[in-house]
């Protein structure tokens, strides 16, 4: 049998320049050159202030111990493997976490209303969310609070969204423009798509009261308006999960619709293991079916499914 013998690389004559010679450098990525700052830093007694991870004494990256725990028993299981998972992610930790979303008495979930798809963290979960909405909702303008989470406008950009703003923190008084919000809603484009940080916003920290949460839900029903939760901080603000929940299940047992990015990178401390989710609650289970097929064809050439680890780590505790 004959093999065809390899040709020499044509090599290409060219003054030697790089094809992409004219790309610039692009601006430091802010809460990384902070962390890159850090560490170059000989300081004895520098503190991180950059990246939000929770740290020891010692300024290193703390594991809770009940993830410690599990990790030891996932690698004592023989009988797990590395098969992909479905393109929607692991099915057990998508019911737990819109149970720990929702609640467990939630009407939309028993009425099978609600599709959860697992995700790379909250930033894909708003991702997927905003190809979505681009793809399938008429309306395009997404709301912002001023100021939110700096990767916010890059995420749902990026998926073709237009951004515009509502006042939500005033500087002078350091509390919650709540009048501002309710005029900047109450005046925007019907339909337009709304985001909120569910609890702990970022970076102010300060949040709606559960009155003034339901102000808003009326008046983004009223207004015909969509709502878009960021879900990071489940349980760290006041200490309990189905309290820092609320505003997010005010909207789920309304009867209408709305989005949740929820991530576990914080409340477990899980930020390298990349683990979250999207849910979306429809008006009927039969539209909530077609909405998780579309979902699916969103994924498959962002990521085609998502990894195991984090989720079997969060499935394994949150079912104990």
């Amino acid at each position: 049998m004959e093999y065809l013998k390899p040709m020499e690389p044509t090599r290409i004559h060219s003054n030697g320049d790089s094809l992409f010679q004219d790309i610039t450098f692009a601006p430091d990525i802010p809460v990384y050159a902070t962390t890159a700052a850090y560490n170059k830093d000989p300081c004895p007694n520098k503190l991180h202030l950059g990246i939000g991870v929770y740290r020891t004494e010692e300024g290193k990256c703390h594991t809770l111990n009940v993830v410690k725990q599990v990790e030891q028993t996932l690698a004592n299981d023989l009988s797990a493997d590395k098969e992909y998972l479905p393109i929607t992610g692991m099915p057990e930790f998508n019911k737990l976490s819109a149970k720990l979303m929702f609640g467990s008495g939630s009407p939309a979930i028993k009425e099978s209303r609600v599709v959860t798809v697992q995700c790379v963290s909250g930033c894909l979960s708003l991702r997927v969310g905003a190809e979505f909405l681009a793809k399938h909702y008429h309306q395009h303008v997404v709301y912002l609070p001023e100021p939110t989470y700096g990767n916010h406008p890059n995420l749902i950009s990026a998926a073709g969204l237009t951004l515009k703003t509502y006042r939500y923190y005033d500087p002078k008084t350091l509390v919650l423009d709540f009048q501002g919000l309710l005029e900047d809603l109450g005046s925007a484009l019907t339909g337009a798509i709304v985001l909120f940080h569910a609890c702990g916003h970022n970076p102010t920290g300060v949040d709606p009261t559960c009155q003034q949460w339901e102000q808003i839900r009326q008046l983004v029903r009223q207004r015909g308006l969509l709502p878009f939760f960021d879900c990071a901080y489940q349980g760290l603000v006041s200490g309990n999960l189905d309290d820092d929940a609320q505003s997010i299940r005010m909207f789920g047992c309304d009867g209408g619709e709305c989005f949740v990015a929820q991530s576990y990178s914080k409340n477990m401390g899980l930020y390298g293991e990349r683990i979250g989710s999207l849910s979306i609650v429809c008006k009927t289970a039969d539209v909530a079916r077609r909405v998780e097929s579309q979902l699916k064809l969103i994924i498959r050439p962002l990521y085609s499914n998502p990894p195991i680890h984090g989720a079997a780590i969060v499935t394994a505790i949150l079912k104990d």
